[in-house]
């Protein structure tokens, strides 16, 4: 063999059967390949095990996807190139001309664009409701069929709770699917509801340091197989080295999420104690409305701390610039802490009436806390808010 094909046909490495690497490796190949075309037939038709074309499954991917089912309780799960990309490839393959999906004001930017413009685009109407109007949800389910109930627990960025059990019931009963994008409250949560469909930005608690992207989708098997061919022909895969960070980031996954929930509820304490702030929405305070719900359905309270200053818009931009240790910055779920402000969340295409119900203000602010010292972050707040007291 001429050195030109040798490097590239390399010697293979095989380690024998009793010697196995601690940490999974990273596949990071693109392409894999059955003995024989008969092997390689008997794969395509679906009759026996491997793996072919990392766009549609790969050893390190499918290995964090089976891991993440497990941690939601359910028995399958696709990976996508990032959260975003789980919501829209859920939505385009569940979806078709004609269907109606009833959704919330308080979901997610992107959510609602998805739903209200791209599917829009394709003959997909939608109701667009409070997460709290339960009486609106079964009217709407009522009155025409409808074909996805898509929603949050806790929302973003005020921490509604959903009231699981009751919108699950209710969308079964109209013959519906339920979509829960769950990444707020994390894997270890909610998986005793029948939800149908579980989605996660990977990108925030999985990975853990805010340096990888991905999404996941899980859900039962039969629905798994049902997406599969869909979002293998929209392309949206995730990259065998992202899941291999991922992988290395859900080790320390509840070490971190249950630190940074006792920071947000010390900080949820302060806050609620501090003349500047009007008010602040986490459900692991007795005074959020939702909180008796919120103990009943989570094991955490979370790690999103929103709150209202009382001098709007200008006292927020003066707070949030006078902080030092949370990063101006998207995104939450990492070990950094980050604020963020009622003009950065986005919601400008909501009109007056919605926006009213969203219990966003002009003085909003959302604090994603992160591993640093509780006392540290507390002694940053105090001096910002005296800032923006100021």
């Amino acid at each position: 063999m001429k050195k030109t094909t040798r490097v590239n046909h390399p010697p293979a490495i095989e380690l024998p059967p009793d010697n196995h690497a601690l940490v999974a490796p990273i596949y990071q190949s693109v392409k894999f390949e059955f003995d024989t075309v008969e092997e390689t037939e008997r794969f395509l038709r679906g009759e026996r095990s491997g793996f072919y074309y990392s766009r549609a499954s790969n050893p390190t991917i499918r290995q964090l996807e089976v891991l993440l089912a497990e941690l939601q309780g359910r028995e399958d799960c696709l990976v996508t190139a990032s959260g975003v990309g789980a919501i829209a490839q859920t939505l385009l393959a569940l979806t078709s001309q004609g269907d109606h999906i009833i959704a919330f004001i308080e979901s997610y930017n992107p959510t609602r664009h998805l739903i209200r413009r791209v599917l829009g685009r394709f003959g997909v109407t939608h109701t667009l409701l409070s997460i709290e109007d339960l009486a609106g949800v079964e009217r709407t389910l009522a009155a025409r069929p409808t074909r996805l109930l898509f929603f949050e627990s806790p929302t973003n960025p005020v921490t509604k709770i959903a009231d699981i059990a009751a919108l699950t019931r209710l969308a079964r009963a109209a013959g519906a699917l339920s979509v829960l994008d769950n990444t707020f409250a994390g894997f270890h949560q909610h998986g005793g509801y029948e939800v149908d469909v579980y989605l996660h930005s990977l990108t925030k608690y999985a990975s853990g340091a805010g340096d990888v992207m991905g999404g996941a989708v899980i859900a039962r098997a039969a629905l798994i197989r049902a997406l599969r061919t869909d979002f293998g022909v929209l392309g949206g895969a995730l990259d065998p080295h992202a899941a291999f960070l991922i992988l290395r980031g859900l080790k320390t996954y509840f070490v971190r999420y249950r630190a940074q929930c006792d920071s947000a509820l010390r900080i949820a304490q302060f806050l609620a104690g501090h003349p500047a702030v009007a008010r602040v929405h986490y459900p692991g305070l007795p005074t959020h409305p939702q909180h008796a719900l919120a103990a009943q359905q989570m094991q955490d309270f979370g790690t999103i701390v929103s709150f209202d200053l009382r001098g709007g818009a200008g006292a927020a931009r003066r707070f949030a610039d006078s902080l030092e240790l949370f990063a101006l910055a998207a995104s939450l779920g990492s070990s950094e802490s980050l604020v963020v402000t009622a003009q950065m969340l986005g919601g400008r295409e909501l009109n007056a009436d919605l926006q009213r119900l969203s219990a966003i203000t002009d003085g909003t602010v959302r604090l994603s806390i992160g591993l640093e010292d509780t006392d540290d972050l507390l002694a940053d707040l105090t001096r910002a808010l005296a800032t923006a007291d100021s």
